[in-house]
């Protein structure tokens, strides 16, 4: 029986529309300024998976000094910067509202787990009144790893008080579903965002969906099997 369901937030509520070019760039100047090789980074990664190289690094060069956790607020802050300009001109996509309410009125729990910082979050939900549906967020300033880390979506299962196998994981990209998967978690993938319906496929989604709208349909469904 499904009691929860879990969103992402950007390319999944929310259209995404970062300058990831422009972030990571500045991203890799300033880890370049911290000593480490421009080498070691590239532009088709995003800013955390440079800080996992970079935490990999000094774990591998044990004589260097530098502060992971002053190097993680750095890239933070950047990040954020990047997330909070994207948000004033950001568009929510059709029909969430109402989806979200639908799916309150089925006496569901919804979560938030997110990887932008909680500024970013709450500005979002202020802006298009959406606080008012959710149970739980989880962004990236709640948990040690984000997704695809299971320990991310771990946090909003236990904010929820639902165990993996009553709930459901919307998201957009690859990473949302492994981190569902490593779990036991329903995944759906929503073609709305970073990932491709074959990326998803491929990924191991459980179910696919054009749009989130479609939620509400398929909690009902899954819900009467498990009755019947």
């Amino acid at each position: 029986m499904i009691k929860a369901v879990i969103f992402d937030l950007d390319g999944t509520l929310k259209e995404f529309n970062l300058d990831t070019k422009t972030c990571r760039i500045k991203s890799i100047n300033l880890l370049t300024q911290q000593g480490f090789s421009r080498s070691l980074f590239s532009l088709d990664e995003s800013a955390f998976d440079m800080l996992k190289k970079v935490k990999e690094s000094q774990i591998k060069n044990a004589g260097k000094t530098q502060d992971f956790s002053k190097i993680k607020d750095i890239i933070f802050s950047v990040v954020e910067e990047f997330e909070l300009e994207a948000a004033r001109t950001a568009k929510i996509f059709e029909g969430i509202p109402e989806t979200l309410k639908a799916l309150k009125d089925m006496e569901l729990e919804l979560a938030l787990c997110t990887i932008s910082s909680e500024k970013t979050t709450d500005y979002i939900l202020k802006r298009f009144q959406l606080e008012q549906f959710f149970d739980a967020v989880v962004t990236r300033d709640s948990v040690f790893e984000i997704k695809p880390s299971p320990t991310h979506l771990e946090a909003a299962l236990d904010a929820l008080k639902v165990n993996s196998q009553e709930a459901l994981l919307v998201g957009d990209s690859v990473k949302d579903i492994q981190c569902a998967i490593q779990l036991n978690v329903l995944a759906v993938g929503v073609t709305t965002g970073l990932s491709s319906l074959e990326d998803l496929t491929r990924s191991g989604a459980h179910y696919i969906a054009s749009s989130v709208t479609d939620v509400p349909i398929l909690v009902e469904q899954l819900n009467r099997k498990t009755v019947e």
